[in-house]
């Protein structure tokens, strides 16, 4: 057989440096919404409160002198917005996938008061309580569900070419991610509720994860976690 010519080997060599470098990949939860002010639980809808439009205007500060490639954002308004806010700053095309949406709550609390003692017991019931990873309240996505979004998501991302993204996702879905890129499929419900109570997720915090190629064969896969919830 005989030898590449060299123009073709050295796109080559450059083809496999290129995909074998790191990625880095900036997840942000959307800016408060007004129905987080009013202590709301949401389905798909909610608009950014003017507060959730600030702290989304200062986190483009914070991204704007990062290179970032793009922006991949969940198709829900609330993220929509906040992704809106962050292109002008960052100059980049915004990629949309229903992949990266929020989970989806059961009917029966949507539109209702956090607060409310009925709401309360059922999102202990999902949240809090130790249970099977199958268990479902009723139409809920159950953790199950979500487990098997979160490994999608980090499949399609980890073949991203760009060097830095941008990825606009949600409270509890954020949670769920980070937590599988760090235990795969050793992640189980019982152990989501411990680590979910721990760690907050609060509104446009940011959180820096790395993949790296050359680690696939790694406990997490070649995903590292660079920092969790930064306040812009």
């Amino acid at each position: 057989m005989s030898p590449l010519p060299f123009g073709l080997a050295a796109l080559a060599v450059i083809g496999i440096v290129l995909l074998m470098r790191p990625r880095r990949f900036y997840f942000v939860r959307h800016g408060e919404t007004i129905l987080n002010a009013q202590h709301i639980r949401q389905g798909e809808e909610g608009s950014l409160s003017e507060n959730g439009r600030r702290q989304a205007e200062r986190v483009g500060e914070v991204l704007r002198p990062m290179s970032i490639d793009s922006i991949i954002s969940s198709t829900y308004p609330r993220a929509r917005e906040t992704a809106e806010i962050l292109k002008k700053y960052l100059k980049v095309h915004i990629f949309y996938s229903p992949l990266f949406t929020e989970r989806r709550n059961p009917s029966a609390i949507i539109g209702k008061s956090t607060r409310d003692p009925g709401v309360m017991h059922i999102v202990d019931q999902m949240d809090l309580a130790y249970h099977e990873d199958n268990y479902r309240f009723a139409d809920e996505e159950n953790f199950a569900d979500v487990k098997k979004r979160a490994r999608k998501c980090l499949n399609i991302l980890a073949r991203q070419g760009a060097r830095e993204t941008v990825v606009v996702t949600h409270h509890h879905f954020l949670k769920i991610l980070i937590a599988y890129l760090l235990y795969r499929e050793r992640l189980h419900a019982k152990d989501f509720v411990k680590l979910s109570f721990f760690n907050v997720s609060d509104n446009a915090g940011i959180s820096i994860c790395e993949f790296h190629p050359w680690k696939f064969l790694s406990r997490t896969r070649g995903w590292e976690v660079v920092s969790y919830n930064e306040q812009p």
